[in-house]
Formats: C-alpha cells, sequence, structure tokens
C-alpha cells in the first residue's frame, strides 16, 4: 500500500495537520517537531500527492490553454512558447483543442470555473460577449494571444498591417498581378482571415491597383489546399506574376504546385507566405514573421503574473510583425 501523511503523522508521533504544515511551509512549526516529520518523511520514501497539496493552498496549478486547429504549424510553434515557461514552473497546462464553433463555445462556457484553472489562455479565437462575462464573473485571469480585447490581457498582432507589409514588399518589386489565397472568410473561429484579406485588398488599392476577383482564392488552411487553390491561378488566361498567402502552409503547396507546372521560382513567379513557421526556413520562404513562439512566451508570462496580482487592469502588449525576405520573390519578368 503507498505511504499516506496518516503514516507520517503516526511516525512523527503528530497530527496530520502539522505534517502537511511542514511540507507546505504554512504556519510555523518548533524546529524539533518539523525535523520529526522530516525524518519520518524521509524514511518512509513518502511522496505528497501534488493534487492534495495544490488544493490545501488554495490553487489547482492548472493553466487552461484553449487553442483551435492544433495540429496547424503555427499553434505548435505558440505552444512551444507557452512551454517553454510551464516546465520550470510549477503549473501544469490542460489542453482544450477546438476545431468547431460549437466546440470553441463549450469549452469558453465550462472552463473558465474556480477549482478548475488558475488562469486561461486563449489562443486566436474571439470569445462572446457572453463569454468574457463568465470569465470576468469566475475571476479567471485571462489572455488572448493574436488579438486585442479591451477587458482581457491580450498579447496581439495587426493582422490588416501585416498583410499590407507583405503585399507591399510585392508591389516593391514591381508585380501588379497579385494573387490572394486565403483561408475561409467566413470562418466564425476568429477574425483574422478577414484583417488578412482587408489588408491585401487595402495594399493593392493605396498603390492605385484594382483587385481582381479572379486572384483571390478562399480554402482551409493545408498543403494541399494551397496547391489546389495555386494551378486554378496559374491555369487563368492571364495569370499572376505574384502569390500571397495566408499561412506559410499554404504557400508550401503554392511552391509545390507551380515547380510542378514548370514555373521557375522567383524568376517567373513569386510566392509569398505568413506566420515564418520553421519549415519556411528550409524552403527558402519570404514571409512574414508575427512572433509565434514570442507570443506564446510573452502570453504565459502575463498570464502568471495575472494570477499573482489579481487587481491589475487589463494589459495589452503588441507585437510587431516583420518582412523575411528569402528566395522565392523577386521581380517579374519585363
Amino acid at each position: 500500500m503507498p505511504v499516506t501523511i496518516h503514516d507520517v503523522a503516526k511516525k512523527a508521533g503528530v497530527g496530520i495537520g502539522t505534517v502537511s504544515s511542514v511540507l507546505n511551509s504554512s504556519r510555523r512549526v518548533s524546529d524539533g517537531t518539523r525535523q520529526r516529520v522530516l525524518d519520518a518523511v524521509a524514511e518512509l520514501d513518502f511522496v505528497p500527492n501534488p493534487s492534495g497539496r495544490r488544493l490545501s493552498m488554495g490553487k489547482t496549478h492548472t493553466i487552461g490553454v484553449v487553442i483551435p486547429y492544433f495540429t496547424i504549424p503555427a499553434q505548435i510553434q505558440r505552444l512551444r512558447g507557452v512551454m517553454s515557461v510551464i516546465a520550470d514552473s510549477d503549473y501544469d497546462i490542460s489542453l482544450f483543442a477546438i476545431e468547431t464553433p460549437a466546440q470553441r463555445d463549450k469549452a469558453l462556457q465550462t472552463v473558465p470555473h474556480r477549482g478548475r484553472i488558475d488562469g486561461l489562455l486563449i489562443f486566436s479565437l474571439n470569445p462572446t460577449a457572453d463569454d468574457v462575462r463568465r470569465i470576468l464573473r469566475h475571476h479567471i485571469p485571462a489572455v488572448m494571444v493574436e488579438d486585442r480585447h479591451p477587458v482581457l490581457h491580450s498579447i496581439f498582432l495587426d493582422n490588416v498591417r501585416a498583410a499590407q507589409m507583405a503585399v507591399n514588399h510585392l508591389i516593391g518589386l514591381g508585380h501588379k498581378k497579385i494573387a490572394y489565397i486565403s483561408e475561409l472568410l467566413d470562418n466564425q473561429m476568429g477574425r483574422y482571415s478577414q484583417d488578412r484579406y482587408q489588408g491585401y485588398r487595402q495594399a493593392l488599392e493605396a498603390a492605385g491597383i484594382h483587385p481582381q476577383a479572379d486572384y483571390f482564392r478562399q480554402c482551409w488552411v493545408s498543403v494541399d489546399a494551397g496547391y489546389k487553390a495555386t494551378r486554378q491561378l496559374l491555369g487563368l488566361p492571364s495569370p499572376p506574376t505574384a502569390i500571397f498567402t495566408y499561412s506559410d502552409v499554404h504557400a508550401l503547396g503554392a511552391l509545390e504546385a507551380a515547380k510542378e507546372m514548370g514555373f521557375n521560382i522567383p524568376a517567373d513567379l513569386s510566392i509569398m507566405g505568413y506566420d515564418n513557421i520553421e519549415t519556411a526556413r528550409f524552403a527558402q520562404l519570404t514571409t512574414i514573421r508575427q512572433h509565434l513562439f514570442d507570443s506564446g512566451l510573452e502570453g504565459i508570462k502575463l498570464l502568471l503574473k495575472a494570477i499573482e496580482n489579481p487587481d491589475m487592469p487589463p494589459t495589452h502588449i503588441e507585437l510587431i510583425p516583420e518582412l523575411i525576405v528569402r528566395g522565392t520573390t523577386g521581380p517579374p519578368r519585363e
């Protein structure tokens, strides 16, 4: 049978409350009594139950992480930033992977309760007004990652500005026939696809380039979807000379399709991604770095600070997008 705190108390000749006080340093115990308890712990090879210890301290020491499309490389990179901090802390994480709006609603309705988690990280999702009221009612510190919220803490990025930066790079190279492969604009999980599409159109219009409907494609975030959309674009009577994509995952599919169709990159076609996932460097992909690892890192650091300081006002940290120029973009052929 496993050794219990009752066994330690009996061995040391004290009550279980005294053993708990020694193990948790929750109240002063005489040196002699403390030593008897520690000797009993060592002799019996007693290992405290972490769940019981946490509850006795009034905390679960668990962070809830609500994350959509968990298998997408961008989200994995964000989670790595979180784990780089969690690994050296006393906290564990409880991961809630979301694939549909119904799953999102269920998670944000059931997760934010005292006794389940001490804090909540929300990746790339827009909570409803009811969700926010529920989080505040249960006094759960929460941090949104990728978007800014007036009431909740946030680590955010201006997706409109970042998309403008990408398209302006292509325009600066001399491109006018610029296509865009987007995530589905009616995705109810968040407004990020709309923001990037808005940035794409605004950059073209600011340069006096009329956005062409034929140069716009919507699809799920996958290599295969990017591949199929690119084949459609390059099969047009007047194909684009540059393609900007919602994600590096799309861009990897675009590169595969273009090369398969005999296009020389970047002499015949420039391709640009968004995210700067690890694979982008190996593909020599020009892209927008949105600091994925850093967003997870700063998000969990801000959340732990909010847990220790529950009355701190909403804090907002902006991560500035960065243009990463590699080998997949260049001037168009004359």
